[in-house]
């Protein structure tokens, strides 16, 4: 059974809740636009929930990056979504997958599984200042890996079915 993801703002203005095959915060992103929009520890950790669960009352606003690609600027088709009111980095939807809704694992009050092991990726957009805290276990990529989340998490037993 899917697990129930319930998240919120810094300030209360907006609450979400939907349910997720994939509850464990494992992915530590390092790109720039994590990194910067986010505001975490040099990466930020985002989730899997199902878009058609998901539930949010509240007024949100939405940031496209620019993103350079092979010289040229061009907008990101990802939606990053914020409380309107603090700011709070609260999930991202991409219409290119419009069965998915990305909650960050920094929004989400209800407590989640802890990560056997991560996956530290962007890593060529990690700046100098930034540790690298990689454990034994853990997988580390330049890009992005090829596993995805729904993989990741059923290579580790630990898809919520």
């Amino acid at each position: 059974m899917p697990m129930t993801l319930q998240g919120s703002c810094r300030c209360g203005a907006v609450r979400f809740s939907l349910q997720s095959h994939t509850p464990v915060p494992y992915q530590l992103c390092y790109c720039t636009i994590c990194r910067k929009t986010g505001g975490g520890g040099g990466y930020a950790i985002n989730l899997g929930g199902l878009a058609a669960t998901m539930e949010v009352q509240g007024e949100t606003a939405v940031y496209r990056a620019e993103v350079e690609r092979n010289g040229a600027c061009e907008v990101s088709t990802g939606e990053r979504n914020f409380c309107a009111a603090c700011g709070s980095e609260l999930w991202l939807y991409d219409p290119t997958w419009p069965d998915l809704i990305h909650p960050m694992a920094s929004a989400i009050d209800t407590p989640l599984p802890p990560a056997p092991a991560r996956v530290h990726l962007m890593l060529a957009d990690k700046p100098e200042w930034v540790p690298l805290e990689a454990r034994p276990e853990d997988e580390c990529y330049d890009a992005y890996p090829a596993l995805s989340l729904e993989d990741w998490h059923k290579k580790h037993g630990l898809w919520a079915a």
